[in-house]
């Protein structure tokens, strides 16, 4: 017997940044993202706070999808940030950096905050992962940003964050927050094309029974 189809249409796509159609001339072309009319769209106000954070909340954009998806409330997405850095879910360094996205703070405060079922996978194949999606859950993965360009190689696994929504015997459908057309939103590929850019950790979010 083959393994189920589990799919869910209708997850809201959103990108990192303000508007899909910028990633492009964002990641390729180094556009100034303040350049997108839509910039403030997620709630911030002050250019450079964007500028700094946009690139960097691939997680929160995942959740935001997956929130507005079970129809939970939430605040913006800049505020959301500000209360993920209240429970340390980012990091910032001494040398200007960022840790983050931490994902048991990250489990901690979506519970608290949201209701939802967190596990935490730090050591996890791709397949394992996926197995765990059913009609009520979700996952988040680690991967590289190269997967944007799937066909190309690769030379990082990890530091950036995808949303799983799908799933069958031979590979997986996920959001990409920083993806480019035709490899943005509802892409599906195969388990070893996807395994290339997997850091082997992710998370799984699963909404609260009502």
């Amino acid at each position: 017997m083959k393994d189920p189809i589990i799919r869910h249409s209708g997850v809201p796509y959103y990108s990192q940044w303000g508007s899909p159609e910028w990633v492009r001339p964002i990641v390729e072309d180094a556009a100034d993202p303040c350049d997108d009319p839509a910039w403030q769209r997620s709630g911030f106000t002050e250019p450079d706070h964007y500028r700094f954070w946009a690139p960097r909340l691939c997680g929160l954009t995942c959740l935001e999808s997956a929130l507005d998806f079970w129809g939970i409330e939430h605040a913006p997405r800049a505020a959301l940030l500000d209360e993920a850095l209240r429970h340390e879910v980012y990091r910032m360094r001494e040398d200007g950096g960022v840790d983050g996205l931490i994902y048991r703070p990250f489990a901690s405060w979506t519970e608290r905050a949201f209701g939802l079922q967190v596990e935490v996978l730090p050591e996890a194949t791709l397949e394992e992962i996926a197995a765990r999606l059913d009609h009520d859950t979700l996952a988040i993965v680690s991967v590289s940003a190269e997967i944007r360009y799937p066909d190309a190689p690769n030379t990082e696994r990890g530091g950036h964050l995808i949303l799983l929504h799908g799933r069958d015997a031979e590979g997986v459908w996920f959001h990409n927050p920083s993806g480019i057309a035709p490899y943005q939103s509802d892409v599906y590929l195969p388990f070893a094309t996807v395994t290339r850019f997997y850091a082997g950790r992710g998370l799984t979010l699963t909404r609260a029974l009502r």
